[in-house]
């Protein structure tokens, strides 16, 4: 079965005229980077026989269009720059054909001007630097969030804070998922009736700027499919605001209780991804997180 696409039908490719049109421009920077990229695949890194008649390096726009289960009039097209109708769902699928590396893929999705659909995509926030700032928090537990509640990055302490995270595949590192799907990690939640609960709320005051996207849209249908606790909450329609600093309590099957201090950082405008950190508020809890972070660092 492949994806059809609605296309704009058209004979023509763009007018000379209106080619310094911003839309003309990526559309044809979006053809050449397809064409660059697809030449450079060998068959046999896709599992094809190279046969004995190819000429053309690398793939063929048809076997690209087959592996990606698109049409190949509709990938013939987009290689040709005409102005058709392109959903991120497909470039998805288009680069995963193309085998595209996370620079390469926000390359793609800039220039289709699209939202990537994968949650587990890199993300350009999370800097060198960043990613040292995390380390050197330590053993205070520490991550970097979206507003989506995606994990994009944690120090070794935070890996063990509610659940063994690296144990936990990229595409379902993100709070909210956790919060309501995986046992350890709700076992670890002293509140976790009003902690999903605010969660949820918080979730669907974001996504309000979110509604078409499809990273979203991909999240909440699968709380809504694996959750009846999340179908639930979701259906009250409650809306919650982010909040500043508040004290979490947790129960780590490691340390025992642990009361900490959350604190957003925020790393640009409020809805977008923020550095979050669990500073102990008592001798108790800080004897804890150091045993945390201690345990944690014999693991790595």
């Amino acid at each position: 079965m492949t994806h059809e696409p609605a296309v704009v039908e058209t004979a023509d490719a763009p007018r000379k005229e209106d080619a310094a049109r911003p839309e003309d421009v990526r559309r044809s920077e979006l053809a050449g980077f397809l064409r660059s990229r697809r030449e450079r695949i060998t068959p046999e890194q896709v599992g094809l026989p190279r046969g004995r008649r190819r000429r053309t390096p690398g793939l063929r726009r048809e076997e690209v269009a087959q592996l990606s289960a698109v049409g190949v009039t509709w990938y013939t097209w987009l290689e040709q720059a005409r102005p058709i109708q392109v959903s991120p769902q497909v470039l998805d699928a288009v680069a995963r054909t193309l085998l595209l590396d996370p620079g390469e893929r926000a390359h793609l999705f800039a220039l289709a001007d699209a939202a990537d659909p994968a949650p587990g995509t890199e993300c350009p926030t999370v800097s060198p630097e960043l990613r040292l700032l995390l380390e050197e928090l330590e053993p205070v537990p520490a991550c970097v969030q979206n507003s989506r509640y995606d994990i994009l990055a944690y120090n070794r302490t935070y890996g063990r804070l509610l659940c063994d995270l690296d144990a936990v595949s990229p595409e379902d590192r993100n709070c909210l998922w956790l919060a309501f799907t995986h046992d350890e990690w709700r076992a670890s939640l002293a509140d976790r009736d009003e902690t999903v609960r605010q969660m949820a709320g918080k979730f669907r005051a974001a996504m309000a700027g979110h509604l078409a996207e499809p990273a979203w849209k991909t999240l909440l249908g699968r709380l809504e499919k694996a959750s009846p606790e999340f179908r639930e909450l979701w259906e009250r329609h409650e809306v919650v605001s982010a909040t500043g600093a508040k004290t979490k309590h947790f129960v780590n099957p490691q340390v025992g209780p642990l009361h900490l201090q959350h604190t957003n950082l925020w790393l640009g405008p409020s809805a977008g991804p923020r550095l979050v950190a669990y500073v102990p508020v008592d001798e108790q809890s800080r004897a804890g997180v150091a045993k945390l972070h201690a345990w944690a660092t014999e693991r790595h």
